[in-house]
């Protein structure tokens, strides 16, 4: 059964394999990189090596997040569903993401005033969430998977 997660890049694939040799090397049970490669491709569900590369190689590059996909998360502690409105690609693993939420936000915590926010910019890591914290050490946006 293969995985319903994203495949690691094609130079990913080939460091496990890396990996998995010098492992097996350190218990004096020696393997060529082909056999490593075999290794990998059936973690991953697929029969062997070529076929796994071919299935890297005929993939888009992942992209966690679509313009115009849904996103659920938190931003400043408060629950979300959004829109992605917009999407840059910055540095690898970083994007810059504009979102609409469907239902404003409050983005004040004191009980005297409310400041509510519907469109936010951000810029998140590979798994959703902001450098930026909150004075508590939260991240200010996190995404769910």
């Amino acid at each position: 059964m293969r995985p319903s997660t994203p495949l690691p890049s094609l130079e990913g694939l080939k460091d496990q394999a890396k990996r998995l040799r010098a492992r097996f090397a350190t218990d004096d049970q020696p393997i060529s990189h082909s056999r490593a490669l075999e290794l990998v491709a059936a973690q991953y569900g697929y029969r062997d090596w070529n076929t796994l590369h071919a299935a890297v190689g005929n993939r888009p590059p992942f992209d966690p997040w679509q313009l115009g996909s849904r996103v659920r998360g938190h931003y400043l502690g408060q629950p979300f569903d959004a829109k992605v409105l917009g999407v840059q690609a910055m540095s690898p693993g970083r994007y810059r993401l504009t979102l609409h939420f469907d239902e404003p936000v409050d983005v004040v915590t004191f009980e005297s005033f409310s400041a509510f926010r519907q469109r936010v910019n951000c810029t998140v890591d590979e798994t959703g969430r902001t450098a930026a914290k909150t004075s508590d050490g939260r991240p200010h946006l996190e995404l769910e998977w």
